[in-house]
């Protein structure tokens, strides 16, 4: 009898038994609104004043105003028939909760400040990293003054437990693995303090990043623990840290390890010390951190962005398969030809090639998938998967 979704990614993580590649993927907001307009199916949905809708022009999720009807997709989870869901809860991690300062606007993007002082500039109505715009939290004096204060002390109004649990539970009524996740100090570094003040302080100032780290590190543990004891367990963690750009690492190996690493191994622990699997996924290259990244103790990574240098998934299976799950690395690019042929062909190396070499796979795109990808390519390229997933 074939394996539960939950079974196959419990014994990929855990390296134990698996019969079949897992499969998961990561849409892009307008590539949903774009697939609704190529057929993806939708349904009307009963709203209420304060709930969420989604909205057909950009994919995106904006609050209702008024009662009604309103059409959104399907769940992707099950239309697709994706082996993992995550469910948040993605608690306020900011030192001044609830802060969202309208800096300024067009109608095509806003700049807001959150509650680390950072004014970052979004795209209104499609899919983007934000451009760092300003900073306040610029040295440690600052950091003491107005902002560590607010985090040394876990408040359970970080979380929104009620939210939480009715996704859980819902996540729950189905045998697929269900992880919460969160981004940890790398990102939450890069988002308070800005590029240029990190990146100094990590050089002229390593007292003043173990400080913070080691705040938010125990404010992550007692967070992640409130959330186990009033939601519930879930199957395990994603830690979203994007530490690489397509030519490298942000930081050197060397300064990875001692100013940031050991926190990943505490957390890390934390959550095995319950019983937890651990995903990192992190863009960019990734190769020169692989050794660090088996030494914190994660069980797989994620994306393996082809683009970046060195970001080889053949070779990181020959090299770390039996310490690492891989999640991710199909070429999002092949996909982009929308050539059923060109698909067909990548999906199939990329399956066997990975089968061929022991690794413990979840197919999956090696970056989020952009509405430049039909859905009837998408839909085709897991047609392809679910012909070459049996071990």
């Amino acid at each position: 009898m074939p394996q539960s979704p939950k079974q196959v990614i419990d014994g990929l993580l855990r390296n134990t038994t698996y019969d079949r590649v897992g499969v998961m993927g990561s849409p892009w907001s307008d590539s949903i609104a774009a697939w609704v307009r190529q057929g993806y199916p939708t349904q009307m949905v009963a709203k209420e004043p304060g709930d969420d809708r989604w909205n057909p022009e950009d994919g995106r999720w904006v609050e209702v105003t008024e009662a009604g009807e309103y059409v959104e997709p399907v769940d992707l989870t099950r239309h697709f028939g994706y082996d993992m869901v995550g469910v948040g809860p993605w608690f306020d991690i900011q030192p001044l909760r609830g802060v969202d300062e309208l800096v300024e606007e067009t109608e095509a993007w806003s700049v807001r400040r959150n509650g680390a002082g950072a004014a970052r500039k979004f795209w209104k109505h499609k899919m983007g990293t934000p451009e760092h715009i300003d900073f306040l939290m610029t040295s440690r004096e600052v950091w003491d003054r107005d902002y560590r204060p607010h985090l040394v002390a876990f408040d359970p109004g970080r979380v929104d437990v009620e939210k939480s649990r009715k996704a859980f539970a819902d996540a729950r009524t189905e045998e697929r693995w269900v992880h919460f996740g969160h981004m940890f100090i790398w990102e939450l570094m890069r988002q308070s303090m800005g590029d240029v003040t990190m990146y100094e302080s990590l050089v002229l100032d390593p007292d003043w990043i173990h400080d913070y780290n080691r705040v938010y590190t125990d404010l992550y543990k007692a967070a992640f623990q409130y959330m186990f004891d009033e939601i519930g367990m879930p199957d395990g963690i994603w830690l979203y840290e994007d530490m690489g750009y397509k030519n490298g690492l942000f930081a050197s190996p060397k300064v990875l390890e001692k100013l940031i690493f050991p926190y990943y191994a505490e957390l890390v622990e934390f959550f095995h010390e319950r019983d937890l699997p651990v995903v990192l996924h992190t863009c960019g290259s990734t190769a020169a951190a692989l050794d660090l990244i088996v030494e914190a103790g994660f069980d797989a990574l994620n994306p393996m962005e082809r683009k970046a240098l060195n970001n080889e998934p053949f070779a990181f299976a020959e090299s770390h398969g039996d310490k690492l799950c891989f999640v991710g690395g199909l070429d999002v690019r092949h996909l982009e030809s929308n050539d059923r042929e060109v698909v067909r062909r990548e999906v199939i190396d990329y399956i066997e090639g990975m089968k061929a070499r022991g690794a413990r796979l979840v197919f999956a795109e090696d970056h989020s998938l952009p509405p430049t990808i039909t859905y009837d390519t998408y839909q085709y390229a897991l047609e392809v998967y679910r012909e070459h997933m049996w071990y």
